[in-house]
C-alpha cells in the first residue's frame, strides 16, 4: 500500500477536560412553518379512501386472473410495488410469487426461453421477496469467453432489467459483479439515444437502484415515468396517483402535528449548536414506516432522531470532555433527581430524554407493549455511552484503531434506538423479535449499519474534520494501514457495496415471522442511509442537497 501523505498524530487535539473544542454552525431548517398552517381536510381525505377502495378491487381481480402468463404476472407485481401501491396487496402477491417460485423447476423450458429482462426480472423479484434464486440463470446470456453477448447491448430494456436485478447480488456472485460493470457502462452509452420516457427511467435507476431507494420517493419517480408510458394500465395509474396524495396528507398533518410540539419545545434556541431538522427528521421517519396505520411508529422514530441529534451535537459539537462523561453517567442512572448535578444546558436535553420515554412507558402500556421498555431505555444509555467513547477518543487524543471504531459505530448507528421507539405502535412487535434483533451477532443489523456509517464517513468528513483541525474515521483509516486520503474513500466505497451484499446475504432467504418486520426497518434504515449519505452528499448536515426530493414526497400532491 501507499504511505500516508500526512502524519495525523499531529492534529490530536488532547483538550483539556474542561475545554470545548471548535464548534460548528450550521443552517437552520430550511422548512420554516411549511407545515404548520396546513389544515386536513376529512372530506377529501374519506373521497380518496372510498376511491382507493373501489380501484383495490379491481386490481385484486386483475392479480388473481387465470390464464395469466408468468411474465404478464411478474411486471404486474412489479408495476403495484413500483407505483407504490404493492403494500395493499401483499398476501397476493406472496401468492403468486410463491407459486411462481415453487413451479419455476417444473417449468425450465419456459425459463430457457426468457428474454434478459423477463429473466432479471423474475430473479429480482424472488429475491426481494426473501426466495433464495441462483444467479446462474444469467449465464445463458454470456459467451464461450464468459463475457456477456454483444447482442445485449442494444437491448435496453433488458440492460436496465439487468442492472436492477445486479443491486441485489450477494457476494461470490461474478456474473452479477460482471453484470454491474456491462450494463452500467451500455445504459451510460445509450441513454442520450433513448425514447424519453424511457431515458428518464434509466437516468433515474443510474442514480438510484430500485432495491436501494426509499419507498416512497422512489414511487413519486415511478408514477411519473408510468404515467408517460403507452401502454399504462389506468386504473393502475389512478390507484397509485390517489394513494400517494392520501399518504401525503396524513404526511403533511402529522408535519403540523410535529412542528407545533417542536416549536413549543424551543429547544434551538436554548441549545444553539444542534441542528434543527424536523421535516429531514420526519424524512427517516416516513423511511422506516410509510403506512397510514403506523402514525405512532413514525412519529416516534422522528422524535427519536431529533432526541439523537441533540445528544450528537451536544458531545460532538460543544460539550466538553468532563460535561460528556458526567452526562453519560447520570443518564445512565435514569433518574430526575439526579438534574441538578448537570451545567444548565445539559438539564434541557436530560429532561427532554426523559419526558419522551415517560410518554413511551404510558404509550407501551397502552398498547400491551410494555415488555419494550427496558429495551428501549438501554438503547439509550447505550448510545450515550457509544457517542462519549468517540468524543474521547477524537477529542481526547486517544485514537482508536479502525476496527475498535467500527465496532462503536454499531451503537452509535441509532439503530437500536430506531427500531425500539416504534415497538408500541407496531402490532407484530414482540419480545421475541426485540431478541432476534438483540442477537449477537446479528448479521443483518450489522450490515445495515456498515451501509450507513461507509456512506456517512466519506459525506461528513470535511465537515467533521472542522477545518482539518480534528481527525475523523478517514483519517483513522488511512493513519493506521498507511494509505492516502483518496486510497481511504476509494476503500469505504468498496466496504460500501460490500455491506450491502453482506445485507443482500440475509435479506434473501427465507425468514420467520418473528424477524421479518425487524428486516425490513434494517432494509430500510440502509435505504435511508444511502439516500442522504451517498456520493458525499451528507444531506442530513445539508439538508439543501435533497430538499427537492423531501418536498416530493411531503409538500407537492401529483395532479389527477
Amino acid at each position: 500500500m501507499a504511505p500516508a501523505t500526512t502524519v495525523f498524530d499531529e492534529r490530536l487535539p488532547n483538550l483539556p477536560k474542561d475545554v470545548r473544542a471548535p464548534i460548528t454552525s450550521y443552517t437552520p431548517s430550511m422548512w420554516a412553518d411549511a407545515f404548520t398552517s396546513f389544515s386536513l381536510d376529512d372530506k377529501v381525505q374519506k373521497k380518496y379512501a372510498e376511491a382507493i377502495q373501489e380501484l383495490k378491487q379491481q386490481v385484486r381481480s386483475m392479480l388473481m386472473t387465470k390464464g395469466s402468463t408468468t411474465i404478464e404476472k411478474l411486471i404486474l407485481i412489479d408495476t403495484l410495488e413500483r407505483l407504490g401501491v404493492g403494500y395493499h396487496f401483499e398476501q397476493e402477491i406472496e401468492y403468486e410469487l410463491r407459486e411462481i417460485f415453487f413451479s419455476k423447476s417444473q417449468d425450465k423450458d419456459q425459463l430457457d426461453n426468457y428474454d434478459l429482462f423477463a429473466t432479471a426480472l423474475q430473479f429480482r423479484l424472488l429475491r426481494q421477496h426473501h426466495y433464495s434464486v441462483s444467479c446462474n440463470v444469467f449465464n445463458k446470456f454470456k459467451n464461450d469467453d464468459s463475457k456477456f453477448e454483444e447482442t445485449l447491448t442494444s437491448d435496453a430494456k433488458g440492460l436496465l432489467s439487468l442492472y436492477e436485478a445486479a443491486n441485489v447480488r450477494i457476494h461470490g456472485e461474478d456474473v452479477l459483479e460482471d453484470a454491474v460493470a456491462f450494463t452500467t457502462r451500455h445504459l451510460n452509452r445509450m441513454v442520450q439515444e433513448l425514447e424519453p420516457v424511457l431515458q428518464c427511467q434509466v437516468k433515474r435507476a443510474l442514480e438510484q437502484p430500485v432495491h436501494r431507494g426509499v419507498a416512497r420517493l422512489e414511487a413519486r419517480h415511478y408514477i411519473s415515468f408510468y404515467e408517460r408510458n403507452e401502454s399504462k394500465n389506468e386504473i393502475l395509474l389512478k390507484l397509485a396517483k390517489l394513494d400517494f396524495n392520501y399518504l401525503q396528507n396524513i404526511y403533511k398533518k402529522e408535519l403540523h402535528d410535529l412542528s407545533r410540539w417542536w416549536n413549543e419545545l424551543d429547544l434551538i434556541s436554548k441549545l444553539p449548536y444542534a441542528r434543527d431538522r424536523l421535516v429531514e427528521s420526519y424524512f427517516w421517519g416516513t423511511t422506516f414506516h410509510f403506512q397510514p396505520q403506523h402514525s405512532y411508529a413514525r412519529i416516534a422514530v422522528t422524535k427519536s432522531v431529533l432526541m439523537l441529534t441533540i445528544m450528537d451535537d451536544t458531545y460532538d459539537n460543544y460539550a466538553t470532555l468532563e460535561e460528556a462523561d458526567l452526562f453519560t453517567e447520570i443518564l445512565e442512572k435514569w433518574d430526575i433527581n439526579e438534574i441538578d448535578r448537570l451545567p444548565d444546558y445539559m438539564k434541557i436535553i436530560y429532561k427532554f430524554i426523559l419526558d419522551l420515554y415517560e410518554d413511551y412507558e404510558v404509550e407501551a402500556a397502552k398498547q400491551g407493549k410494555l415488555f419494550a421498555l427496558p429495551y428501549a431505555k438501554e438503547a439509550v444509555k447505550q448510545i450515550a455511552k457509544a457517542y462519549n467513547r468517540h468524543t474521547q477518543w477524537f477529542l481526547g487524543g486517544q485514537m482508536p484503531t479502525y476496527e475498535e471504531y467500527l465496532v462503536n459505530t454499531v451503537v452509535t448507528s441509532c439503530i437500536y434506538v430506531f427500531v425500539t421507539v416504534g415497538i408500541p405502535g407496531l402490532k407484530s412487535a414482540s419480545k421475541e423479535s426485540i431478541d432476534w434483533l438483540m442477537s449477537e451477532p446479528n448479521k443483518a443489523l450489522i450490515a445495515s449499519t456498515r451501509v450507513c456509517r461507509h456512506a456517512d464517513d466519506i459525506g461528513s468528513d470535511e465537515r467533521e474534520s472542522r477545518g482539518g483541525n480534528i481527525p475523523t474515521a478517514v483519517d483513522c483509516y488511512a493513519k493506521q494501514y498507511g494509505v492516502s486520503k483518496e486510497e481511504t474513500v476509494d476503500k469505504f466505497n468498496e466496504l460500501f457495496e460490500n455491506a450491502w451484499k453482506d445485507f443482500n446475504t440475509e435479506w434473501s432467504t427465507e425468514i420467520s415471522t418473528i424477524s421479518k418486520d425487524m428486516m425490513e426497518q434494517l432494509l430500510n434504515y440502509a435505504r435511508a442511509a444511502e439516500v442522504n449519505y451517498r456520493n458525499g452528499r451528507d444531506a442530513y448536515a445539508n439538508p439543501q442537497k435533497i430538499a427537492g426530493q423531501i418536498a416530493a414526497v411531503f409538500m407537492d400532491p401529483i395532479v389527477i
